[in-house]
């Protein structure tokens, strides 16, 4: 089975490489150019390759430290937030400047975990980054540690690629430390220690594995990491952990090569992305179809559109779960609205082209995506 976990990353298209603070500060030392300069080389490679990459990057706070003269990571929340502001202007400068020495446009992206547990702004931030990817910008995502409260001290940039790899629904996470993988021992203190090259994400035995030390400079260490690969494989992404100081890291990963520790999902990507949707959220609403959008739904899952909807029951914002029925009242498939119900009242039996006029503007020309729908059983 190794070997066809390993031939499957060349054909991977949507990649979501998350950096530490280690290595993108140089272990504290300021913000390590020379080494985002070879990374951005990389993700350039990805991009000739026909792959999208979005980079999440740790160590606003590291550098904030360095810039600021401080020895260790303070504990108070105000220091932790000055620090991340003062450290933020050169991690995203830095990265910036590479990736445009290899020809590419990036974006800033400040997230906080809120962002991507609140609905609507999950959609919000879910079509951003999409358009940013479509356009060929390298998205940069860090947490938003300058405005967050209980985040910046329970938080993780491991966590938050995994969000961020659900988001764009992403194939690969490649999560890039100072270690070579995950080890079944400390391989510090213990010269037995095995690398663990392949396992499932979600095998509990592997949180055993991990020490408990996060370093002097970041918020994780192996546990969250771990962690991160058992929530990125609930929407079917693969995870690599990875030593980023490896020469061509990205590109030997891409290719195929026995490099790192790789935590595989469980179900394919699709599966287990719908299956996310069903059971994750409480349902807020109802659309009643008429018989030909119910058809399609059904049978080609196609988007649906306010064209095909002839009723609207409920109260619900926009990125929460309604279902669609049909004439007859059965269940066909469960979604998240692109509109509120204010607004899908407004536009149910109305053309796409015509939402514009009606509400003033355009937020998605779908009542619901497809990619945000799953079939559910009593439309079999």
């Amino acid at each position: 089975m190794s070997e066809a976990l390993r031939e499957r990353l060349p054909r991977a298209t949507r990649w979501v490489v998350k950096v530490g603070s280690a290595l993108v500060t140089g272990d504290g030392q300021g913000v390590a150019r020379e080494a985002i300069g070879a990374w951005a080389g990389e993700v350039a490679g990805l991009r000739r390759g026909g792959r999208q990459a979005t980079l999440v990057s740790s160590g606003a706070v590291a550098e904030g430290m360095s810039r600021l003269g401080w020895a260790e990571r303070p504990s108070a929340l105000y220091q932790l937030q000055a620090a991340a502001a003062v450290g933020q202007m050169g991690v995203v400068e830095a990265w910036e400047s590479g990736l445009r020495a290899k020809g590419l446009h990036t974006a800033q992206v400040l997230l906080t975990h809120d962002d991507l547990s609140n609905r609507r702004r999950y959609l919000n931030a879910r079509t951003t980054l999409r358009e940013l990817l479509r356009l060929g910008v390298v998205p940069v995502v860090n947490e938003n540690d300058t405005v967050v409260t209980d985040e910046i001290r329970f938080g993780d940039n491991d966590t938050l690629a995994a969000l961020v790899a659900n988001l764009v629904e992403a194939d690969v996470l490649v999560i890039l430390t100072d270690q070579e993988g995950l080890y079944d021992a400390d391989p510090r203190s213990n010269p037995h220690a095995r690398l663990i090259q392949e396992a499932s994400a979600e095998d509990p035995d592997l949180e055993r594995y991990c020490g408990s030390s996060a370093g002097a400079l970041g918020r994780g260490g192996m546990l969250t990491k771990v962690r991160a690969a058992a929530r990125a494989a609930r929407s079917g992404c693969t995870t690599v952990i990875a030593s980023g100081r490896e020469p061509d890291v990205l590109a030997r990963v891409a290719a195929g090569e026995r490099l790192g520790t790789l935590l595989y999902p469980e179900r394919e990507p699709v599966a287990a992305r719908k299956q996310w949707l069903a059971s994750h959220l409480r349902l807020r609403g109802r659309l009643w179809l008429d018989e030909g959008a119910a058809r399609v739904v059904r049978e080609a899952g196609s988007s649906l559109l306010a064209v095909g909807v002839n009723r609207v029951e409920g109260r619900f914002s926009r990125g929460e779960m309604v279902a669609c029925l049909d004439p007859q009242g059965q269940e066909v498939a469960r979604g998240l609205a692109n509109y509120s119900a204010k607004e899908a009242r407004q536009i149910v039996g109305r053309p796409s082209r015509e939402i514009e006029s009606i509400l003033g503007y355009v937020d998605e020309p779908e009542l619901i995506h497809r990619d945000n729908m799953v079939i559910t059983a009593a439309g079999l």
